[in-house]
């Protein structure tokens, strides 16, 4: 498994990240945003940070812009979670898909978010051959959520 992680600047964090969050707690959805929850590995405590939940043929998937990121280990973990929108709390089961099966998502998601996110797909975008998709998706985790 790839370790690599591309870490969010300043204001991805401080502004970007945080005005998505309150918009998404207080139930506006941001082109798909929630706030995820998933319960810590270690601390068993939940965690939340904002995501953008992606809709593809009716199946809903959570993807890793970053890569393997702390979310992604507790998600591994836990097997699961909860979405957040405002007072709409919706638990799920997550399933990784394989690194082969990514390459349709990841372009699904960069069609949607390239703008946001395309900087941690080291110019991969969703125009990129299957073949360039298939080697970047080491790097990002892709999570099937299927709803309990």
């Amino acid at each position: 498994m790839s370790t690599h992680v591309q870490k969010p600047g300043w204001f991805t964090v401080n502004v970007l990240n945080r005005a998505v969050a309150w918009m998404t707690r207080r139930g506006l959805s941001v082109w798909g945003s929630r706030v995820l929850a998933v319960r810590g590995r270690k601390s068993g405590e939940w965690r939340t940070t904002p995501v953008n939940l992606l809709t593809v043929d009716g199946q809903h998937y959570l993807v890793a812009p970053r890569g393997h990121v702390q979310w992604t280990h507790n998600m591994r973990a836990a097997g699961g979670g909860e979405l957040r929108l405002g007072k709409n709390v919706d638990a799920f089961a997550a399933t990784e898909i394989a690194d082969d099966d990514k390459p349709a998502l990841l372009r699904a998601y960069l069609k949607r978010w390239k703008a946001e996110v395309g900087v941690f797909f080291n110019a991969v975008g969703p125009d990129s051959s299957d073949e360039e998709l298939r080697r970047v998706a080491p790097d990002h985790p892709v999570f099937r959520i299927t709803y309990s």
